[in-house]
């Protein structure tokens, strides 16, 4: 039984090293042009920002004017101190309650999620494909032992970049995540202010920012991609015989 196990493990690395090294010298260099053609595409090379800005579908309702005695009918026998505080938020500034929006929902912008919804899946890819080298280069370094470690070093660097790249590439989602949410907390404050243009003026900012930083994760993904195809190529000897004298000793 023991036997059985220890050949299905042993498998397993041979199979993870040769799905590494053919990403690496296959897959790799085709992504690179992927992502380039995607980078150049019309969807990342909008010249007017402004033009992937949306309506927030939420209108500026005209002023009431109101006289006193209809101010001070509608607010009953309640003290002037009193009115003046019920009308102010912990801001500091009189909001509007918000029941319903007048015309329906507040849409996303639908040009900044048609591209998150095109990149993450591209970030995804990367992360699996950096976990996948990551442990390639595992099960190829050698039982530690003294002296003739130049070969592990050069394993040990091409790790701990192939590590930050895995790192980098799974800190993007906490970035789209949190453009939705921030877009989200200003368009509560426009259906709460509407008439402060300040705030609409700031979802404009936020998704002009937002689709920038969409261009450069693609830009960055493409040179993660390129960066561990380069590092791995030009020390692929090493990589895969660290001690050529002790090859045996590999896992």
């Amino acid at each position: 039984m023991a036997n059985d196990v220890n050949k299905e493990v042993s498998e397993f690395k041979e199979q993870i090293k040769k799905e590494a090294e053919a990403l690496v010298l296959k897959t790799f260099p085709q992504k690179i042009l992927d992502l380039q053609a995607l980078l150049t595409s019309s969807k990342f090379t909008i010249k007017k920002l402004s033009d992937i800005c949306t309506d927030i579908n939420i209108p500026v309702p005209e002023h009431p004017f109101l006289d006193n005695n209809h101010t001070d009918a509608a607010q009953g026998d309640q003290p002037s101190k009193k009115r003046k505080y019920a009308a102010i938020d912990c801001d500091g500034v009189s909001g509007t309650k918000v029941l319903v929006l007048p015309n329906g929902v507040a849409p996303c912008n639908k040009h900044v999620v048609e591209l998150i919804e095109l990149v993450k899946p591209l970030i995804r890819q990367l992360v699996e494909d950096a976990n996948l080298l990551k442990m390639w280069i595992l099960f190829l370094i050698p039982r530690i032992e003294d002296g003739n470690n130049f070969g592990v070093s050069i394993q040990e660097d091409t790790l701990a970049e192939i590590r930050t790249v895995e790192g980098e590439a799974a800190a993007y989602f906490d970035q789209m995540s949190r453009y939705f949410l921030s877009r989200a907390k200003t368009v509560a404050k426009v259906a709460k202010y509407p008439h402060v243009e300040d705030y609409r003026r700031t979802i404009q900012e936020i998704d002009e920012k937002e689709f920038l930083s969409l261009r450069l994760v693609v830009a960055e993904l493409r040179n993660h991609y390129a960066t561990l195809h380069d590092m791995v190529t030009k020390n692929l000897d090493k990589i895969k015989t660290p001690r050529s004298s002790n090859t045996e000793n590999m896992y």
